[in-house]
């Protein structure tokens, strides 16, 4: 048995090999993230007698050039959870933090946990992809939301409340458009009523809105009565369209990568699977599949809960046992932010036919609190999806 525990960072690991007992075959050690140097540590491994088993913590994207090289070198590789090492006992009364000191915690902890480690499988290319679209939709969203919020803040100063004219249809913000012609009070107030209402019909002719005259009267009387503290001129104008550009430039991205990912689902063998449930689209049903992978690398439906961290969580000693314990939140927050946008979109549709629907509305019924009941519905979704696509997978013919 020969446990090699690795600390990963970016660029560079430091490689610890212990065997039972405390015998040392490798003291610490560093490598870079090189060809060379990933070589001759497989050369060294192989070289080693008895079996060997390589295990790192799975952070961020650091691991995963390492351990794809190990794994594929025909090693056996574990990339396990961080807070599974942390946790694992310290017969230490020092408190030491260092690359060195992890390694050899990280191979401690493959000697002890050795005939329950769960082997590395290299992540299908379609579905890291997915993962990696999915991770920057997310990101640009905030972005977006941020830019909007920052927008907002500067047409405050030139033309108060003008984001609240009107409901945006879902291909664009009308309130974005129209602040970018209109990015001054004085934009209208210098105008007629008559000419107002005439330019108004013709902006929204150009940006193919429907026109309503009674709307552009409602604004002029509104405009009228409005105090701008930036005066018109050319650095306000500046400040205000650059804001528009930056934040319509985020849009786009935003539902591009939406479009690429829709694209990208599809050719998984579960889309069409996947896409019959209530509450998901072509915009939420990516970023689950995204976010989930390959269901069946999950045992059980325990195992997926778990991963999300939705599952409830256990409080008991003696006699005593907690009635209502919170959830774990110990996986994937983007999968977990996901869930709960699915069980919004549920409880405004409405579904009847649908068990999670009616799950969370009898939970409701009862009196249980929001995110009470928004997770138990994000639990009960899932273990659904589990069973419904594992068993779809199932008698799909083997693609080799």
């Amino acid at each position: 048995m020969n446990a090699v525990g690795i600390d990963v960072s970016k660029g560079k690991s430091m490689v610890t090999i212990l065997r039972p007992f405390g015998e040392i075959v490798s003291s610490p050690f560093e490598i870079k993230h090189t060809s060379s140097d990933i070589h001759s540590l497989i050369k060294l491994i192989h070289s080693i007698e008895g079996e060997s088993r390589v295990v790192m913590e799975h952070t961020g994207r650091y691991y995963e050039a390492l351990a794809h090289q190990l794994s594929a070198a025909d090693l056996f590789v574990s990339a396990v959870n961080p807070k599974l090492v942390k946790d694992f006992n310290n017969d230490s009364l020092r408190k030491i933090k260092s690359d060195k000191a992890d390694s050899v915690k990280i191979a401690r902890y493959a000697l002890d946990k050795w005939q329950s480690l769960e082997p590395y499988s290299i992540t299908d290319e379609l579905r890291a992809q997915l993962k990696v679209m999915n991770r920057q939709f997310h990101f640009y969203v905030k972005q977006k939301t941020a830019m909007k919020n920052n927008l907002i803040g500067l047409i405050d100063q030139t033309y108060p409340n003008a984001n609240t004219y009107f409901n945006s249809p879902t291909r664009s913000e009308k309130w974005v458009d129209f602040v970018s012609t209109y990015w001054h009070v004085d934009c209208i107030r210098k105008m007629s009523l008559n000419a107002f209402v005439e330019h108004y019909q013709n902006w929204c002719k150009r940006k193919k809105y429907a026109f309503n005259k009674s709307k552009a009267e409602e604004i002029y009387t509104k405009t009228k009565e409005l105090v701008p503290v930036f005066p018109k001129n050319e650095i306000t104008k500046h400040i205000i369209r650059q804001a528009v550009d930056q934040l319509n430039s985020t849009s786009v991205t935003v539902e591009t990568i939406r479009t690429l990912m829709n694209e990208t689902a599809s050719k998984l063998p579960e889309y069409s699977i996947v896409m019959q449930f209530k509450g998901i689209g072509p915009s939420l049903g990516p970023q689950l599949m995204a976010e989930i992978g390959d269901v069946t690398r999950f045992t059980h439906k325990g195992a997926l809960t778990a991963f999300a961290g939705v599952d409830p969580g256990v409080n008991e000693s003696g006699s005593y046992a907690q009635k209502s314990v919170p959830t774990s939140k110990r996986g994937s927050s983007n999968l977990r932010k996901t869930l709960f946008q699915v069980m919004d979109v549920l409880i405004k549709t409405m579904p009847q036919d649908d068990p999670v629907y009616q799950f969370m509305d009898r939970k409701r019924t009862q009196g249980k609190p929001y995110y009470v009941y928004m997770t138990a519905g994000a639990n009960k979704f899932l273990r659904i999806y589990y069973g419904r696509v594992k068993e779809y997978l199932s008698v799909l013919p083997d693609p080799s």
